[in-house]
């Protein structure tokens, strides 16, 4: 086996080996979620481009910046599947098809859709969030951002790939999304790009909460204790570390 292909199967072997399980097991019947949200984006794209469903679909699922928080929150959980009308469709059904379909078979449905909509709505409020600060504090945005329209799964589809490479241990895969999401915002500053960092840090979060129950079990404050106590050993060994005093 070369090193490339060991490489692949210690990245990616646990995952594959999820997917391709449920797969076997169940095949579509593993998909329920997934199939729903390519077959709710595909109708959205098709209505959003008729007469009679445009302005239903915008009234439904686009969610701006500038719109009442209470709005906009009503808004997210369909503008995930509302695809943005300046981009392919076939790039929003790839993407949910792929990515929300390994995460499904991986995490669950119901999990897959919380860190979705987790994801998607760290976005949103961040949007609203940097067009207050406005253009010149350091995570500003200009003031016409807020009435740029926000919908499409991109937010939930990069969470998503985070996080469920980083649970089944593909942590090169989980920093490559990472590091492309850092370089998409200094090639292209735009609004999208720093929504999807937002998504990323919300994940992180996540990502931090789940290894925190795992370690220290579900009482958050044996988690609080265990950090504090690390944190206080660590500071001593730093104070007694044996080495000389620094002389002037």
């Amino acid at each position: 086996m070369g090193t490339v292909a060991r490489w692949a199967r210690a990245e990616w072997g646990p995952l594959y080996s999820a997917v391709r399980e449920r797969l076997l097991t169940r095949r579509l019947r593993a998909l329920p979620m997934t199939l729903t949200a390519v077959c709710l984006t595909a109708f959205l794209q098709y209505a959003q481009n008729q007469s009679w469903g445009f302005q239903a679909v915008q009234d439904l699922g686009a969610v701006r910046a500038a719109d009442p928080l209470w709005q906009a929150l009503l808004r997210t959980p369909l503008s995930l599947f509302v695809p943005a009308l300046d981009l392919p469709v076939w790039g929003a059904l790839a993407q949910i098809l792929l990515v929300f379909g390994i995460a499904e078979l991986c995490l669950g449905w119901r999990r897959t859709l919380a860190i979705a909509y987790v994801a998607t709505l760290a976005g949103t409020l961040y949007a609203r969030l940097g067009t207050t600060l406005g253009p010149h504090a350091p995570f500003g945005l200009p003031w016409s951002d807020a009435q740029v329209v926000d919908t499409g799964p991109s937010a939930a589809v990069v969470g998503l790939a985070v996080f469920a490479t980083w649970r089944y241990g593909a942590y090169l895969t989980a920093g490559a999304v990472t590091v492309a999401m850092v370089a998409e915002v200094l090639v292209k500053e735009n609004l999208a790009g720093k929504e999807h960092l937002a998504a990323l840090m919300a994940v992180g979060l996540l990502c931090l909460e789940v290894a925190l129950r795992q370690r220290y079990g579900h009482d958050p404050r044996a988690c609080l204790r265990a950090l504090a106590g690390q944190w206080r050993s660590g500071s001593r060994a730093g104070r007694g570390s044996g080495l000389p005093p620094i002389q002037s």
